[in-house]
């Protein structure tokens, strides 16, 4: 299934979309698509009632698409985790996942603008795989318990201040939690319609322009290692997100290319979870 949620920031209505691509109201099972709904089984309530066909429809034209999972409680992100982006910016390939935090703040509309914080000149573009936390993973035993904690997936635009990440400061976090910073979506696209994680396309353009055209395949940590492997240093919570890093061609391992600027349109895309598009502004 395609779970989504349309409306103006804050007042999103919970929605699925059916095999034909129409959607359907799901304000009469839950509030909101967030951490409680994934955790009391809402998904399987979603699954049953679609089939069962007690959803109203849902007019979805001209209205905005909100981020498919609301407040999530925080975002982890996974730097360096595909070889051919490690070695375009001279980064040693790691032995170990490099984690750090993401504002959950940043989550954003899959449409929606993004501003360039005021001072940046090295606004960056990642398209990245997100992993969406069904329910509590704590200390897994293995990578193979992962599976039974995914939610399911979705299209994330990790986008990154470059000078505020690497020459500010040794925190990662300055360059990656600036408002805006995180668009989601525009579906939570659930387990049964994603055979292998492991094998999915991502792309990404600038103002047209092919930037990025890399797969899952090429991670050095799959998914379900890194469910497994971050659940031993922090609980995992329903409605987390995890985004699980992106392949080469950002703008700091292409010499030459310009960073982003007020007017830049970005497309991103990977296999079976939809295709978003911002346009940047100045904060």
């Amino acid at each position: 299934m395609k779970l989504m949620r349309i409306g103006m920031p804050g007042d999103e209505t919970p929605a699925v979309l059916g095999e034909d691509g129409t959607a359907f109201d799901l304000s009469t099972l839950t509030t909101d698509i967030d951490g409680p709904f994934l955790a009391s089984g809402g998904i399987d309530r979603v699954r049953r009632a679609l089939a069962g066909g007690e959803l109203p429809r849902l007019d979805v034209t001209g209205r905005r698409t909100g981020a498919p999972v609301a407040r999530p409680g925080k975002v982890v992100c996974v730097g360096l985790n595909y070889r051919d982006h490690a070695e375009e910016t001279g980064a040693p390939v790691p032995e170990r996942p490099v984690v750090f935090m993401k504002d959950p703040s940043t989550v954003v509309g899959p449409y929606d603008d993004v501003l360039i914080p005021r001072g940046s000149v090295k606004t960056d573009w990642e398209v990245e795989l997100a992993v969406v936390v069904a329910r509590e993973a704590r200390y897994l035993e293995s990578p193979e318990e992962a599976a039974g904690h995914i939610a399911g997936y979705a299209v994330s635009h990790d986008v990154s201040e470059r000078e505020f990440q690497l020459e500010f400061s040794a925190q990662w976090d300055l360059g990656k939690s600036c408002e805006t910073f995180n668009p989601l979506g525009p579906w939570l696209v659930t387990p049964d319609e994603v055979v292998d994680p492991q094998s999915l396309g991502l792309r990404l353009a600038v103002n047209g322009e092919a930037r990025q055209h890399g797969s899952t395949k090429n991670m050095i940590f799959d998914v379900a290692y890194l469910v497994w492997y971050l659940s031993q240093y922090m609980v995992l919570r329903p409605g987390d997100v995890i985004n699980t890093g992106t392949p080469a061609g950002v703008a700091l391992g292409l010499p030459g290319a310009p960073y982003l600027r007020a007017g830049d349109t970005v497309e991103l895309t990977i296999d079976g979870l939809g295709t978003q598009r911002q346009t940047f502004n100045n904060a």
